[in-house]
Formats: C-alpha cells, structure tokens, sequence
C-alpha cells in the first residue's frame, strides 16, 4: 500500500472515529441536560436550566461578584443580574458588601440554597458512580485524563 493510500484510509478512519464521538458526545449531553432540567424543577419549580446554571456556578465559586460570575458562564452581565435577582427572591443566594470593592457586591449561595440543591441532586447523585461500577480505577482516570486533554485542547500525555 502506498503511503498517499494509507494517509487517505487513516483520515477516513479518524473522520469515521471522530463522528462516532461527537454522537457520543451529543447522546451525554442530552443525558445531562435531561439531569440538569430535573434537578433546576426540584431547587424551584419551573426554574429554567440557565438560571440552575447560575445558580450552581455560585454555589461552586463560594462567594463571586456579578462580574465575575457573567465572565466564567460567558454570558450578558444584564441577563446574569436578571436571573441573580430571581435566585434571591427564591431566597437561594445573597448579596453581601465587597469588602475589596464598596462598589460591588459578594454572592454567595444561602443555607436554605444549599440544602435544596443538595435535595436535588439526591437522587441522581449516585448514577455516575452506579454507571461506572463495572470500570477499572485506571479506566475512570484515563477517561479523565483524556477528557481534559480534550477540553483544554491539548494532545493527551502518555
């Protein structure tokens, strides 16, 4: 076989891989898009995904001005104030000076959001775990491993 054959049959088979991943890829998502609609309508009925996001983002970052919160979830500064004031009137976050920046303000999930996301999340809390029982240990991590190669855009490391 001729090396110009052969560079032809592996880009075929890296475009036929890649395809099948992103299927993959858009099976997961759907999966966890699924999850996240359940969990935002048990935090608050009828909460929209987005506003769960936000939420959940806060709830990660412990404590993050309005700033910072638009430019980790890469999103308008006014839709993010929008929805930061729905999760207060929900009573799942608060505002709290700045104590770096009088200017500014602090958000931080409240006790009460703590615990209904934590109710929320309940009942899935287990499936990933569950759906990776039967895996190696070096299984999982070499998933990981290559997942964050994949979302930093880097090669994987051997």
């Amino acid at each position: 076989m001729s090396v110009t054959m052969m560079s032809e049959d592996t880009r075929e088979a890296r475009t036929v891989a890649v395809r099948a991943l992103e299927a993959e890829f858009g099976e997961l998502i759907n999966r966890f898009r699924r999850i996240i609609t359940e969990n935002a309508n048990r935090v608050s009925p009828g909460m929209l995904p987005g506003a769960y996001k936000v939420f959940t983002t806060i709830v990660r970052r412990e404590r993050v001005t309005l700033s910072a919160l638009a430019e980790a979830l890469m999103s308008d500064k006014g839709q993010i104030s929008r929805t930061v004031r729905e999760l207060e009137q929900l009573g799942l976050i608060e505002r709290t000076p700045d104590p770096d920046d009088g200017r500014s303000s602090l958000l931080s999930p409240t006790t009460e959001g703590l615990e209904r996301l934590a109710a929320a999340r309940a009942p899935q809390e287990s499936t990933l775990v569950d759906a990776l029982e039967e895996w190696s240990l070096d299984d999982i991590r070499n998933l990981t491993r290559l997942l964050h190669a994949l979302t930093a855009g880097e090669a994987p490391e051997a």
